[in-house]
């Protein structure tokens, strides 16, 4: 299904520049409160509206907030809160829509647009496509008439509910204080719950990435850009280091030595303590993107492994079909469904803190569950029509796969969020990787 807004992650784009413009955003949320009341009969009343720390958020939270009301609908704002919070506010306080305001890792400049039902799950692909149709529909034969014009208010204890909420899903009993944890929020929505829970279970919390100013989100910090948070956690002789991205909907862990622990290890690593608790349901839903020595890995141990497409939405999908409880994406996306209904990095920490802080084990022995096979990723930019569907691309994207021959993957795809092909292969074969990905990028860029 082929939508016209809707990527893999809500509606994304450069602010003020269309379709991310204020305009488009009242649109948005007209078009979502006519569809969901169509879908609920009318019985629909209350949003929940949060956003991450760019600038351009006030804009976007204000024409949404008109676009709701105007449909007759009452607003709760939160103000800079994450991804995850925005749904678990949303089932309780019992709304009937969550809108996050937010571009997650990508700078500043650019914004988004993610829903949410009243269950805490992001739409699925049938409702956005409705509110795709009406989208550029006149919407103004649904206006009610001014009796029924909804109403703004602003939620002052979104924070701390959410922190409390967090602190729930640690063991009940124990702290966090035997370890040096350094926070990096990314300049982002977790800049003040994240080093406030920590502290709040004890850590010796040193805390990066803190100082929103609207323009600096995700500018050479948070879980895409970690060199800030390698070096701090070795020069502070930390046990164990936290990156979260701009709305932290994900994480990367960077153990004492400075390494990085991606998705991968970390979705390893907690099947593994859930196994062993006898929490763990059915298995783990990764996607194309998690390394093949993850898959090996879950083999080795019995555990069951589902691959989805790219994005979180279709891995929690996977999980409810399957009944699996944990899931996520080597981006560092983790779900796990006995506390949540998306990708949170906050809580997806606090798993692995506990299981580190039992361990009395180095986070560079605990968190390192298997050994990754050679895998090399490329992005290729382009302008217009994607290039993937041309003769040459397609000709050597087979030749690529020849090449592999058996002993590794190959995955081409079109990013959901950027204009970027993503070029990814991996294998027992170092050297043949790297060959595969430039030589097929080259080809790519040729025709891009």
């Amino acid at each position: 299904m082929t939508k016209k807004y809707f990527g893999t992650d809500g509606i994304r784009g450069t602010a003020n520049k269309y379709p991310m413009t204020a305009e488009m955003a009242m649109k948005v949320a007209m078009a979502t409160a006519h569809v969901m009341k169509q879908e609920n009969g009318d019985n629909i009343a209350r949003v929940v509206i949060g956003k991450d720390t760019r600038l351009s958020g006030y804009m976007l939270e204000q024409a949404m907030a008109s676009g709701f009301v105007a449909m007759g609908l009452d607003i709760i704002r939160t103000g800079p809160i994450p991804t995850p919070a925005v749904a678990r506010l949303t089932t309780s306080l019992r709304a009937d829509i969550g809108v996050m305001i937010s571009a997650s890792h990508n700078p500043y400049q650019d914004n988004g647009i993610k829903l949410f039902g009243a269950d805490g799950y992001k739409l699925s692909n049938a409702l956005e496509a409705k509110i795709e149709k009406m989208i550029d529909q006149d919407l103004t034969p649904f206006l009610p008439n001014a009796d029924y014009i909804g109403k703004a208010t602003q939620l002052d204890d979104a924070s701390g509910r959410y922190i409390e909420y967090i602190k729930r899903s640690f063991p009940k009993g124990k702290t966090l204080n035997n370890l040096k944890v350094v926070i990096d929020c990314a300049h982002g929505a977790a800049y003040k719950v994240a080093p406030q829970i920590l502290w709040e279970l004890e850590a010796d919390v040193i805390s990066i990435g803190n100082t929103p100013n609207g323009r600096n989100i995700n500018d050479g910090y948070g879980a895409t850009a970690t060199e800030a948070l390698q070096e701090r956690v070795v020069e502070e002789k930390a046990n164990i280091g936290i990156a979260l991205d701009g709305d932290a909907d994900r994480v990367i862990i960077i153990d004492e030595k400075g390494n990085k622990i991606d998705g991968d290890q970390l979705l390893g690593l907690l099947a593994i303590a859930k196994r062993d608790q006898e929490f763990l349901k059915g298995g783990v839903v990764a996607t194309v993107m998690s390394n093949l020595g993850l898959e090996r890995f879950f083999e080795e141990h019995d555990i069951d492994f589902k691959r989805t497409q790219v994005g979180d939405r279709y891995v929690v999908e996977e999980m409810k079909k399957s009944g699996f409880n944990i899931g996520g994406e080597q981006s560092g996306h983790i779900v796990l469904s006995d506390f949540g209904t998306t990708g949170d990095g906050l809580l997806a920490a606090l798993q692995v803190l506990s299981i580190v802080s039992e361990s009395g084990k180095p986070a560079s022995e605990v968190c390192h569950v298997f050994d990754p096979l050679p895998q090399l990723l490329k992005n290729v930019r382009y302008s217009g029509v994607t290039p993937l569907d041309k003769e040459q691309v397609q000709s050597a994207i087979k030749i690529s796969e020849e090449k592999l021959n058996g002993g590794g993957r190959l995955l081409v795809r079109a990013s959901g969020t950027e204009p970027l092909i993503r070029v990814m292969a991996e294998g027992d074969d170092s050297s043949l990787v790297e060959s595969v990905v430039n030589d097929l990028c080259s080809v790519i860029e040729q025709a891009a």
